[in-house]
């Protein structure tokens, strides 16, 4: 490098908690292929990278993550916490304390690290009202974290996921993306937001709104992530190849 080229920027750290599922493990890979951004991992146990991953993965018990959160300081948060009613034991309170205890406590201890920036993974459907466990409790800590008082939120709301999970079996979830390419099309107009979308899409998504700095709360459907993964391929120079419905 001579005297006259400019320093070389820094990737911006982001961090993340939810490594070990779909969109996590997407967002590490994504990460990892540029020079962009990346990713501070935070999980209560080890965790097996995906192959070349470029990453700093802090393992602490959950009551410790602030500590880490305020000694990294990431630009952003993104949380993609979630667990399933099996993985939870068919158990109401189980799954709660994961998909909103756990989710509501990282937000609160991001806050008080001096994080701006949070990028909520959750799900379409989400709704405080609902008669569905699932998207009842995604509902009701999206209110609550809007409460929290970071700068920016964004409330990330995907279809069905379609892409590979590792270690774990979802028969009805895999039955649902085999036939989502025919089912996707007939949905009406109103049932637009469950159409399936793919884990990349949704984690470049998540990647582009984490570098935003426009202050405000915003949620975004299948349509709106489009837009902010394209946002993502121009500022990382990945291929602009056409992104999928």
């Amino acid at each position: 490098m001579s005297d006259t080229d400019p320093p070389a920027k820094s990737p911006v750290r982001i961090g993340l908690v939810g490594a070990t599922g779909m969109i996590g493990r997407r967002l590490i890979e994504i990460s990892s292929a540029g020079d962009e951004a990346r990713i501070v991992g935070i999980a209560r146990r080890e965790v097996e990278l995906p192959k070349g991953a470029r990453i700093e993965m802090f393992v602490a018990e959950t009551g410790k993550w602030g500590e880490v959160l305020e000694a990294v300081r990431p630009r952003a948060l993104i949380c993609a916490l979630g667990t399933t009613w099996k993985k939870s034991g068919r158990d109401e309170a189980a799954f709660r304390a994961v998909d909103h205890d756990l989710v509501l406590a990282t937000a609160k201890a991001a806050q008080r690290a001096g994080i701006p920036n949070m990028v909520l993974v959750s799900s379409a459907g989400a709704d405080a009202h609902s008669k569905n466990l699932y998207l009842r409790t995604k509902g009701e800590v999206e209110l609550e974290v809007s409460k929290v008082g970071f700068k920016r939120l964004d409330i990330i709301r995907p279809g069905l996921l379609r892409g590979d999970r590792q270690g774990e079996l979802r028969p009805l979830e895999a039955l649902a993306r085999f036939a989502s390419p025919l089912i996707d099309p007939m949905l009406p107009a109103k049932w637009e937001v469950y159409r399936s979308v793919d884990a990349d899409l949704v984690a470049e998504a998540a990647l582009g709104l984490a570098m935003r700095k426009a202050a405000g709360r915003f949620t975004h459907d299948n349509e709106a992530m489009k837009r902010a993964a394209r946002e993502w391929r121009v500022k990382s120079h990945a291929p602009l190849v056409e992104l999928e419905e």
